[in-house]
């Protein structure tokens, strides 16, 4: 992909919507969402249909993404209650990317029929390992072989566009371990896949934990994991597009393409983000204060950011530098070659510029150039 393909996503119109609910959280999750409160998936959609009808009318979506949570964890029949809401308050264009998250452990030929008949057309499998011993020291409820019979199942019902995520650097996690996950996940013949290093949040039962004295993520492994990954998803004919995801050409994700490209997205649901119009916004992250706030007529935002004039500059290179096509040259990208910062940048080869555009050679610091590029102020004039 050029970067005038890539920058083009940015014309696209997106909508994230947050499904908090799972049957169990993860020791490691951070996310808005809650385990053993079912009892209010009804309620919740019924206030996430209502925040989408009361929102301002805008145009067709080219790109739908259920996040969560585990949006599978519910009935399908309510998820296209959502998308039927979607298509009435802003339509959804023809071809447009409709994705949703999904774990092995419930999502069987049934399940997958279901959703491909609410319109889904898009599945991300949260797989995170192929290894036993690793998924259940992440607190998994899946073996192996359930995310092949899960992937299996998608295809059979039609989905020709899936994404496996993988999770790299778990304490216990052997080089081969981390190997046999990368094959396995290309042997499955998913066009997509996401790689993440474990990372220790605090208020998660995994910070608590670590905090009273277990082993952490080594980031000298987790970088080894990463390299491997490279050398690995390269081979296999997928081509890397951002920090954390590969994939065949043409099945790149459509909504995370909008969102590097400093496109706009609205978002619904407790704990979402979205940016339209220069303004970046959030939900209440409670579920119980989101659906009460949606009952009782109230507005769910919990803040506003404006991101305009300078902050906009640097916004296009926070989420720009994710992409491999990297960012077209402005006012950013010379304060940051012109900075100390990006001086030793350059100079490290972490960073350059390459046909036309500032690219991160080096994808394993790229939070060491997105700070720099926080700390930027505009050149004199």
């Amino acid at each position: 992909m050029r970067l005038s393909e890539a920058d083009r996503f940015a014309n696209d119109a997106a909508v994230y919507v947050h499904i908090p609910f799972c049957s169990a959280v993860c020791p490691y999750c951070d996310f808005a969402v809650v385990a053993g409160q079912d009892e209010l998936v009804d309620r919740y959609v019924a206030a996430v249909r209502a925040e989408i009808e009361r929102s301002e009318p805008w145009r067709p979506l080219d790109a739908v993404y259920f996040g969560g949570g585990t949006p599978s964890h519910i009935d399908p029949l309510l998820l296209g209650s959502i998308l039927q809401s979607l298509e009435t308050r802003h339509g959804i264009a023809y071809d447009a990317e409709i994705s949703l998250e999904a774990n092995p452990e419930d999502f069987d030929n049934d399940r997958a029929r279901r959703l491909r008949s609410a319109g889904f057309n898009r599945v991300s499998f949260g797989a995170q390992s192929f290894d036993a011993a690793v998924l259940a020291g992440l607190g998994r409820r899946h073996g192996p072989r359930q995310i092949e019979e899960s992937v299996e199942a998608a295809a059979s019902a039609g989905f020709d566009n899936q994404s496996v995520d993988l999770i790299f650097g778990t304490p216990g996690e052997s080089d081969e371990s981390w190997q046999r996950s990368l094959q396995r996940a290309v042997a499955t013949g998913v066009p997509h896949v996401s790689c993440y290093a474990l990372t220790v949040e605090r208020g998660t039962p995994l910070g608590r934990a670590v905090r009273g004295g277990a082993l952490a993520p080594d980031p000298d492994v987790q970088a080894e994991r990463y390299e491997t990954a490279v050398t690995i998803l390269d081979s296999s004919g997928l081509e890397r597009y951002e920090v954390s995801n590969w994939a065949r050409p043409g099945h790149e994700c459509h909504y995370n393409l909008v969102v590097w490209a400093q496109g706009q997205f609205e978002a619904y649901g407790n704990g979402a983000h979205g940016f339209r119009d220069g303004v970046r916004y959030r939900n209440h992250r409670r579920v119980d204060a989101y659906v009460d706030r949606i009952e009782t007529g109230r507005s769910p935002r919990a803040g506003l950011e404006p991101i305009r004039g300078w902050d906009a500059e640097l916004d296009r290179l926070f989420v720009g530098l994710r992409r491999s096509v990297g960012v077209s040259p402005g006012p950013g990208t010379e304060a940051l070659l012109a900075s100390a910062d990006g001086r030793s940048l350059v100079h490290a080869g972490i960073i350059g510029m390459e046909e036309g555009c500032l690219r991160v050679r080096n994808p394993l610091v790229t939070d060491a150039v997105h700070r720099s590029v926080l700390g930027l102020t505009p050149l004199s004039s």
